[in-house]
């Protein structure tokens, strides 16, 4: 070789190296770049499956999302009512926070969430005031409602004259005390260690079906000790003479009876003898031989007075108002109040507290078990003027 030739060669050997490790190098980084595309294809593919799970989970119904929450509850209240087990109940835990439940010394553990809601749907679909009446959650032992019953004064003022002071409103204070309401129902021990019996939804018919009656028995005629003060327990007088702290009524002329001539005047003198303003939310209470009785009335063009409801679930009307049959309001007799007309939202208010409690008795009535349940709930007029009485006399 000469050394023209090893010149040469050695002249373009260097490029050849350098070329090769650049190709080398591009492969490498486009391998590497390859690499980094396909992380961030899957980093991309990751955040778009969390990004569409999150996205069904805040679709998620929320009686769902609630039901997952108080399952916990409802087992725990399940074995406390068919064996006695209150250990779950005692360190229950929902939402990180403890629940106090174990409120034995309080009268028993509180009642799960899905059974105390159908106990609740039942007492607002029952034939109760209730049904009607203002409804008011409290955590206190007593509610208190203010009542305005005075308008403010006023009057037409110009730029010149003097003004002249208006009238201080008159403010009445109607307190509401809660009191215990309790059922006992009963079962075999038998029957509860069968695992196909219902235990929650046996329960909560027999609590809905005790509480019902004795609350809208107390809110007719109960007389406010160790329960709530019922609207027939107020004192009656006529409407003519009426004043705070009373009920007013309006008398049929008849003892006993409606007129034997126009029947159907009373009734319109006691829808008349309430307030413009409370009469467009007004509803008739009336037990069910009374309103047989008003059923048949027609006015002078010979149209009855009474209609029943177009859809189902929708109350009967009479002059257009809603009724309400209530088996607690008085028959028609001599002097009786057997009809009530107001608006009982205005009214009368109910007020409760939130929770229902129930302990399990094994001891008392063997071989049976005794179930306690209790709540808190009070009663009572709270306004005097919305709601009026129909009354079965001469005067």
């Amino acid at each position: 070789m000469n050394e023209t030739e090893t010149k040469a060669d050695g002249g373009h050997a260097p490029a050849a190296e350098v070329k090769q490790a650049l190709s080398g190098f591009l492969s490498e980084f486009n391998g590497f770049q390859a690499d980094i595309k396909s992380r961030l294809q899957q980093q991309e593919e990751r955040l778009t499956m969390l990004d569409r799970k999150s996205q069904l989970n805040a679709a998620r119904p929320a009686l769902s999302h609630a039901a997952d929450i108080e399952l916990p509850h409802k087992k725990a209240f399940a074995a406390y009512l068919r064996n006695g087990d209150d250990d779950a109940l005692r360190g229950l835990e929902l939402e990180g926070k403890a629940m106090s439940s174990a409120v034995a010394a309080d009268g028993g553990y509180l009642v799960d969430p899905e059974t105390a809601e159908a106990i609740k749907s039942v007492l607002k679909s029952t034939a109760s005031i209730r049904s009607v009446a203002q409804v008011v959650t409290v955590e206190a032992t007593s509610f208190d409602v203010l009542v305005d019953h005075s308008d403010i004064g006023s009057g037409w003022s110009s730029e010149m004259a003097n003004q002249v002071e208006t009238d201080t409103p008159q403010i009445e204070r109607v307190t509401i005390p809660l009191h215990e309401l309790s059922a006992m129902p009963k079962a075999s021990q038998r029957l509860l260690d069968d695992s196909a019996f219902d235990i929650e939804g046996w329960l909560a018919a027999r609590i809905a079906d005790r509480f019902s009656r004795a609350e809208a028995a107390a809110f007719i005629n109960g007389d406010g000790v160790d329960k709530p003060k019922g609207i027939l327990t107020h004192p009656q007088i006529p409407e003519t003479s009426w004043a705070w702290g009373s009920l007013g009524y309006v008398a049929t002329g008849t003892d006993g009876d409606f007129d034997a001539i126009a029947p159907a005047d009373a009734i319109l003198d006691l829808v008349y003898s309430l307030g413009a303003q409370y009469r467009a939310n007004a509803s008739f209470v009336m037990n069910s031989k009374t309103a047989g009785t008003i059923r048949k009335m027609k006015d002078a063009d010979g149209r009855f007075l009474w209609t029943d409801g177009l859809a189902a679930g929708e109350p009967p009307r009479l002059l257009g108002y809603p009724v309400l049959i209530a088996e607690d309001m008085p028959d028609i007799a001599p002097d009786a109040a057997a009809i009530a007309f107001g608006d009982f939202q205005s009214g009368y208010t109910v007020a409760e507290r939130p929770d229902l409690r129930v302990l399990r008795d094994p001891f008392s009535a063997k071989p049976h078990v005794l179930f306690y349940a209790t709540k808190r709930v009070g009663g009572d007029v709270s306004d005097f003027d919305a709601i009026k009485l129909l009354k079965f006399s001469v005067s």
